[in-house]
């Protein structure tokens, strides 16, 4: 008996909900066929059979969310296929699980929230789950640790316990203090071993509590999907985990757009578009090269400079934004570049995105297209230390200097901005990582 699992559908996802089945038990199935459709934050997936047999068992349900390695189904590859009745009706799909998890000592939460319950000390059987089918969200969490670091009274100034001799056994830990701590408050937490306590999403943070809403006419209540809630997750991760800093460079295009009016002609005879985003990813590529350590990871006490650059590039589908990525990136020319994009965004926007498509960016361009603006800092998608955000391109007035005389010149020009994790990556590296992104761009120096 085969076992299909849950794959990994990507960088940073650790599950995926089971969308819809297209097989049933009994089903004859052949290998790499397609055969359950699996959901994350990024795309929905079709995963395939791992072997050539009988479906014996739908293990997964449809509408179940599964952490990856999870079993979906077993495959018998000895058995023959069931006959049926013409008439007889299709076999239902496993049932949905209760909201109530089977195995009641063991609470319904993903493995990312299962961490962070443990990182605060909050036990998941006394925490009250509002997420889909009784699941316990990272919110649940951060608001049972709320709720424990409010129940505790914050002593008066001059009841504080002097400080026990080394051999004594160690103090509880010192609770967040009820309202914006002042210096000699700080100065308690930080020697009893305490640091930065992060908001808590919908109660606020010191002093300052988020108002309840109160419905009026008119207003209306989205509820998240479940890729905007994930989306939204990460984010807050990757602004909390991350010390975010933004450079910003001016790039002048004019070399840039007349190689590219010499060429897009042809390349779109090829079934190429040869776009600005393929110019700038081409020089990101290169500078990536030059400066690797800002293609990296970080890891607990260590970072790692990555040998394969896999250039991620947002694209905005009916769905959301996703970013699926081109591999080995630095081996393409600038066509293998501009038809690698082509090809991305065309399966994304089609809802045709793999897993491997999305697994294993090291390094994102965001494109904001017609309807951008002049720059903005991007967030940094975990577990990269950087991105490139592009601005509109709008044309310019421009010094030129030509033969040691200056003009005045009407150009296309471009500001892009780097966001870069300031844990590995200082100023000097960031800026001459961006530096040389420009230089390229400017310089119009590229093979078609």
């Amino acid at each position: 008996m085969i076992e299909v699992v849950m794959p990994q559908l990507g960088e940073s996802v650790a599950e995926g909900t089971v969308t819809k089945w297209l097989v049933r038990e009994g089903d004859l199935v052949t290998r790499s066929q397609p055969i359950v459709v699996v959901s994350t934050d990024k795309a929905d997936t079709e995963v395939t059979s791992t072997a050539s047999g009988v479906v014996a068992k739908l293990v997964a349900a449809e509408g179940q969310t599964l952490a990856k390695g999870s079993v979906l189904c077993a495959i018998d590859e000895t058995a023959q296929a069931v006959s049926k009745p013409a008439d007889a009706p299709a076999a239902s799909a496993p049932a949905a699980p209760s909201a109530a998890p089977a195995d009641e000592s063991r609470p319904l939460a993903s493995p990312s929230t299962r961490k962070a319950a443990l990182e605060a000390g909050v036990d998941l059987r006394a925490v009250e789950p509002t997420g889909e089918r009784g699941r316990i969200t990272h919110d649940d969490v951060r608001k049972a640790a709320g709720a424990e670091s409010a129940a505790i009274v914050k002593a008066p100034a001059a009841s504080v316990a002097p400080a026990a001799p080394a051999s004594a056994a160690p103090a509880a830990p010192i609770a967040a203090p009820s309202v914006t701590p002042d210096a000699a408050e700080l100065a308690q937490i930080i020697s009893a071993g305490g640091g930065f306590v992060p908001p808590i999403p919908g109660v606020g943070f010191g002093s300052y509590k988020v108002p309840a809403y109160t419905p009026k006419p008119g207003d209306k209540v989205v509820p998240f999907t479940r890729r905007r809630r994930i989306t939204a997750d990460h984010m807050v991760y990757s602004k909390t985990t991350a010390p975010h800093v933004v450079t910003v460079a001016e790039v002048d295009l004019a070399q840039v757009s007349k190689l590219r009016d010499q060429n897009k002609d042809q390349l779109k005879k090829e079934g190429v578009s040869l776009t600005f985003l393929a110019f700038v990813c081409a020089a990101v590529i290169r500078s990536l090269r030059e400066n690797p350590e800002i293609n990296a990871r970080v890891l607990d006490n260590s970072y790692v400079v990555l040998k394969d650059i896999n250039l991620g590039v947002a694209v905005d589908t009916p769905g959301g934004l996703i970013v699926p990525n081109i591999k080995q990136a630095d081996q393409l020319s600038l066509r293998g570049i501009a038809s690698a994009i082509d090809g991305l965004a065309s399966r994304a926007r089609a809802g045709k995105v793999t897993a491997d498509d999305l697994a294993s960016t090291t390094f994102t361009v965001s494109n904001p297209g017609l309807k951008g603006n002049m720059f903005g800092g991007a967030i940094i998608s975990q577990p990269n230390v950087g991105i490139l955000r592009m601005g509109e391109i709008k044309k310019r007035a421009v010094v030129v200097t030509k033969d040691g005389e200056d003009s005045i010149a009407i150009h296309p020009v471009m500001f892009v901005a780097l966001s870069y994790d300031h844990r590995i990556i200082d100023g000097v590296l960031a800026n001459s990582f961006l530096w040389r992104v420009a230089d390229i761009l400017t310089r119009g120096d590229f093979q078609i």
